[in-house]
């Protein structure tokens, strides 16, 4: 039952430090006008969540988060967590979007 307890301790240690981290990537990325599509703690791989606002059973108890242009969300895998910012891609991401003009709200439209 100890180390149970002392594993669930360290879990919930290390989710604080991953949300205060990406909370980190999440507030300047707002303090430079900078669109965030998605804040998840935890990855949602497969497309399956266990909390969303934009889908799902919790968005259905509040409805008016639906709006908001960022989605909020745990996924089912703890291994971390991420920030999805709108513009920025690299080679793991979809690229489509690099053949068009960059929006001003994006990532890749602002200065170094």
């Amino acid at each position: 039952m100890t180390a149970l307890i002392k594993i669930l301790q360290v879990a919930l240690a290390l989710s604080a430090l991953v949300l205060i981290h990406e909370l980190g990537h999440f507030t300047f990325s707002k303090l430079f006008k900078i669109k965030v599509d998605k804040f998840f703690l935890f990855f949602d791989v497969g497309g399956f969540r266990l909390l969303s606002t934009k889908r799902g059973w919790f968005s259905k108890i509040f409805p008016s988060l639906r709006n908001k242009e960022t989605e909020y969300g745990i996924g089912w895998l703890p291994l971390g967590g991420y920030c999805k910012i709108s513009g920025m891609v690299d080679e793991s991401m979809d690229t489509s979007s690099l053949h068009e003009e960059p929006k001003p709200w994006e990532f890749r439209s602002k200065k170094a």
